[in-house]
């Protein structure tokens, strides 16, 4: 009972992540801010249609527990915009590690143990699993930008170079879907929707 009273515990916490706002805009939806919850749900189906592009084997089930669990530490830490200072991103790190072990911290320990070692692995990109899901994490905002004519690049005056090194991953990764990011980079420069540096 006492491992039920955890679990139920840790599922009531996760609430909080639908009210995490992230700098993403849903166009479809009079351009609010997207929160961290229906991001994870978005880019878990995502990696699922688009595992076949993946030129290394990967586990894809591992590759959904991770795109579900990858943000969770963001109850405690929020969100930090992907192009942030480098400064704030190193400082972040750090604050996530205490959320995911006070979060984590809420179930049983054997599945604690388990999703803090699956998000460090996340966190880390220590495997094929874990780089093509943060390829997935990526990748789908910036579909999200191009769609809405640049989204936060346009608003955040974001570079060209910086979305192309965030993309990295996809280059060994998804080489096909790594061409379809070069193209949709330099219809984005073309625009104006991002810097080209």
């Amino acid at each position: 009972m006492q491992s039920l009273t955890q679990q139920l515990s840790f599922i009531r916490e996760l609430d909080k992540l639908k009210a995490i706002r992230r700098k993403a805009l849903v166009q479809c939806d009079n351009n609010r801010f997207e929160n961290s919850a229906e991001h994870s749900w978005h880019i878990a189906l995502m990696a699922q249609v688009l595992k076949d592009y993946a030129e290394q084997p990967v586990d894809i089930n591992r590759v959904v527990s991770m795109l579900l669990i990858h943000d969770i530490v963001e109850i405690d830490a929020g969100d930090t915009f992907a192009f942030a200072s480098q400064q704030e991103l190193d400082a972040q790190q750090a604050i996530e590690r205490q959320a995911a072990e006070r979060i984590f911290g809420l179930l049983p320990e054997e599945q604690y143990q388990q999703m803090l070692q699956l998000w460090l692995e996340f966190e880390q990109a220590t495997s094929a699993d874990a780089r093509f899901a943060k390829a997935m994490d990526r990748v789908l905002p910036l579909l999200q930008n191009v769609v809405n004519q640049g989204g936060s690049w346009a608003q955040h005056t974001v570079l060209k170079s910086q979305v192309l090194q965030r993309n990295d991953y996809l280059q060994q990764l998804a080489p096909k879907l790594w061409n379809y990011v070069l193209e949709q980079v330099d219809m984005a420069v073309a625009k104006g929707w991002l810097i080209d540096q």
